[in-house]
């Protein structure tokens, strides 16, 4: 005789039904990496050595190292279209003009009538780079300043660096030594703020983007300098300036990296994040705990004692391996005090196209290390930028190289699923 089946009530039916959508939803609202733009067909632009940056409207922009209408790179717009996809624009291809500039690496920052500002490495006047501006609307160039224009190049030249603004309207950022670019009745007035020498604790060769705090000091690194354990120059410097009277400006070293064996070296052309406690946070591309294996990097932070000393500490040591390696970019930070970044190398062991991770801060100062996208090389690879966040928590960065058409990608990746649970890589 047949058995009789339990009954099923409309109670379990219905809590049957729930256990099985979460399950649904997790797999169909996984952490998700989508290729907004693949670079590098036709005239498009390639190579992105910078992030992207939001207009007021939700459209992203940026800037390419090469290709364009003359080969000497662009600027670019995307914009969201309703079906999901993304639409690509070009701006502006270098050179279009006599002592225009080109090969821009760096950042579009924006003023509040929507004006586009932006470093370029080389051309201008002296063929050593420019600061320009792409008027809102028109998208007209102007160049602001052209670098090497005065005697033995003492206004430094060839930024790579992103710009940081004011809210006087003044720009800042590096171009060997970092520099002040401040508008005038007749033009823009270009500052050097500190003339670094490499000799007494000093740093030099300023290089990556500098960030702003509410004070109005200004932080950055040197590539080279300092008092490190590194061959001479040595092994580079964070700093920071802070504004004097009369104009003046006074440096202060925060730390001499490769100051003891597991230090890193070498920092990062990524820009410094600075937190409401003022700690400042970055990223060296060698050093660290596995430093006579790789030299493969670091994640640190740099905290402000009471007696002018800041203290260093490593939050991740980078080895050989899927858990990426040379962080070439700088970290950002989350609402609940997260930090994301990107590695330029290591992975996916078919690849080594780099990683995006994420450093969480735990007990006892710990932080948790967890790689949330490996890059296969049709999705991008070697991202050398620092991400961006949306007012939604997703994350936007760009690769140099990858891709479809093999110029670099600017991508979207959600890390967290409609559930909130965060997915890392296998």
């Amino acid at each position: 005789m047949p058995q009789n089946k339990p009954a099923i009530t409309p109670a379990k039916a219905m809590a049957t039904l729930a256990v099985a959508l979460i399950f649904v939803n997790y797999a169909l609202a996984a952490p998700t990496l989508k290729v907004l733009h693949a670079f590098g067909l036709g005239n498009d632009g390639a190579g992105l050595w910078a992030s992207l940056a939001f207009d007021s409207e939700g459209n992203l922009y940026g800037t390419t190292s090469g290709g364009g209408a003359h080969g000497d790179g662009t600027v670019f717009e995307l914009t969201p279209k309703a079906d999901g996809a993304w639409s690509e624009t070009i701006l502006h291809s270098f050179p279009s003009f006599l002592d225009d500039g080109g090969l821009p690496q760096s950042t579009p920052v924006f003023d509040v009538a929507g004006n586009l500002y932006a470093t370029a490495v080389g051309g201008g006047v002296h063929n050593s780079g420019t600061v320009f501006k792409l008027a809102h609307g028109t998208w007209a160039e102007t160049i602001l300043y052209s670098f090497c224009s005065k005697p033995e190049c003492s206004d430094g030249g060839s930024p790579e660096a992103s710009l940081a603004r004011d809210h006087g309207g003044n720009f800042y950022g590096t171009a060997f030594y970092p520099f002040e670019l401040s508008p005038e009745s007749n033009g823009w007035k270009e500052t050097v703020l500190h003339r670094s020498t490499c000799r007494n604790h000093d740093g030099c060769k300023a290089v990556g983007g500098v960030v702003l705090n509410a004070a109005g000091n200004v932080y950055g690194v040197t590539a080279e300098g300092g008092t490190g354990d590194c061959s001479p120059p040595g092994c580079g410097t964070v700093y920071e300036l802070q504004p004097m009277s009369g104009g003046k400006w006074k440096e202060i070293v925060l730390h001499d990296f490769g100051s003891f064996s597991t230090d890193g070296v070498d920092p990062s052309f990524g820009a410094l994040f600075v937190d409401s406690s003022g700690n400042v946070y970055g990223t060296t591309d060698g050093g660290g705990k596995y430093r006579d294996q790789c030299s493969c990097g670091t994640v640190y932070k740099l905290a402000p004692g009471a007696n002018g000393k800041w203290k260093e500490t490593i939050l991740h040591s980078f080895e050989q391996g899927p858990g990426g390696t040379a962080p070439s970019a700088g970290v950002v930070m989350d609402k609940a005090g997260n930090l994301y970044g990107v590695t330029g190398a290591g992975g996916d062991p078919n690849c080594y196209c780099g990683v995006i991770y994420k450093l969480a801060p735990g007990k006892n100062g710990q932080w948790k290390y967890t790689v949330l996208h490996r890059f296969q090389g049709y999705d991008g690879e070697a991202p050398g930028a620092n991400l961006i966040f949306d007012d939604k928590g997703n994350l936007y960065g760009t690769t140099t190289t990858g891709g479809t058409y093999g110029g670099g990608v600017a991508f979207e990746f959600t890390p967290y699923n409609a559930n909130g649970f965060e997915t890392a890589a296998g």
